[in-house]
């Protein structure tokens, strides 16, 4: 049995992968607030901005996957607040953190000591994890952290046969992003206008993607930019 874990499943590019994993045959287990309304989906209940939030699944989840031959583990919940370095506080930066960055290395820890050769670890990470815009600081700082993440991760598993790789959407036509940007459609039209193919990323072509990079060891390390080719200025 290939089983994936998945945080963050319940909504955008979580729900679409998901899908797309489940199509494939394997067990997906969605770790989220939410549950997930895909028929199949295995639903534990984690707050991932807690700091036990992880310990709360902690035996109910290893119970899950103790059957599996390969695990691939997926770090795709995020946390995108409205803030500058002029106002981030204290204590929205280290929700913001724990969500995008100490959750993930939580869920690896837990999770290594039951993956055979074969398992992986995705992380989706963003643009930002490369780049920066403004009033986005606490998220691309943790973006930035993430994708440093994955590759200790790559560096501390050699010898183990798991791989890892970070896919790093653009702007994807998800629940979060409409959100961000205030259901403006002016802005949704802005930012489709900055990449080639003039139009968002759909959360199903992140999913595939992701898939993809579960399934090939050989992309260990990389960093997968999913963006439509952005144009540059």
């Amino acid at each position: 049995m290939k089983t994936v874990v998945i945080t963050g499943g319940s909504k955008g590019i979580g729900s679409a992968t998901c899908q797309r994993f489940l199509d494939d045959g394997w067990r997906v287990i969605n770790l989220s607030r939410s549950p997930s309304s895909i028929a199949g989906v295995t639903q534990l209940e984690v707050d991932l901005a807690a700091d036990d939030g992880v310990g709360s699944c902690h035996d109910a989840l290893l119970g899950l996957v103790r059957d599996s031959d390969s695990i691939c583990l997926i770090h795709n919940a995020g946390l995108l607040l409205k803030d500058s370095a002029r106002d981030l506080d204290a204590e929205s930066f280290r929700r913001a953190l724990q969500v995008n960055v100490v959750a993930p290395s939580q869920l690896s820890r837990l999770l290594l000591p039951e993956m055979k050769t074969g398992s992986s670890i995705i992380f989706v990470g963003s643009t930002l994890a490369e780049k920066a815009v403004a009033n986005s600081c606490s998220y691309v700082t943790s973006k930035h952290a993430m994708l440093g993440l994955m590759r200790a991760t790559c560096q501390d598993l050699i010898g183990t046969g798991v791989h890892t790789a970070s896919v790093c959407p653009g702007f994807t036509d998800t629940e979060m992003l409409r959100a961000h940007v205030g259901q403006d459609q002016g802005i949704l039209d802005s930012l489709a206008g900055g990449v080639t193919f003039g139009r968002l990323i759909e959360p199903d072509e992140i999913a595939r993607t992701i898939h993809f990079c579960a399934l090939n060891p050989v992309i260990n390390g990389a960093v997968i930019h999913a963006n439509l080719g952005q144009i540059e200025s």
